[in-house]
């Protein structure tokens, strides 16, 4: 399988297909020294928006990550994979408090992992500005 470059916005239907496959992820960000920070995480595609979503906590490290890297965001990448098939996306990150961006992120994750995730006051959502998206399969 060779892998290839995808149109972020307008992804062929095989690629958009494995995004709603539900499947454990992978982000990936800096520390401060420059080296990766990678851990597992569920994450949501949505093409016409541009945005990969990321629910999690605000006090967890990957948050802090975004946030230190200031108002234009941080790189990162959110990777699938499932035995030979892989697909990742990669962009700038910013971490988002508000309800309504946070609600529409937890509705796109409980559609596509099919449970709602338990209520955390603490919740905020990693948005990513996808602009490479690349896979096989």
């Amino acid at each position: 399988m060779a892998t290839y470059s995808v149109d972020p916005g307008a992804p062929d239907e095989p690629y958009l297909a494995f995004w709603r496959e539900r499947h454990l992820c992978t982000l990936t960000t800096l520390r401060p020294d420059g080296s990766p920070h990678v851990v597992p995480v569920g994450v949501t595609y949505d093409p016409e928006a541009g945005l990969a979503r990321v629910i999690t906590n605000g006090t967890s490290a990957k948050v802090s990550h975004v946030r230190a890297a200031g108002p234009e965001g941080a790189r990162v990448a959110v990777c699938q994979v499932d035995g030979r098939r892989w697909a990742t996306l990669e962009g700038r990150a910013r971490v988002h408090t508000d309800p309504e961006r946070v609600g529409e992120a937890v509705r796109r994750y409980a559609e596509r992992y099919l449970r709602t995730p338990r209520e955390n006051p603490a919740r905020v959502v990693i948005e990513i500005e996808v602009e490479r998206a690349l896979g096989n399969g």
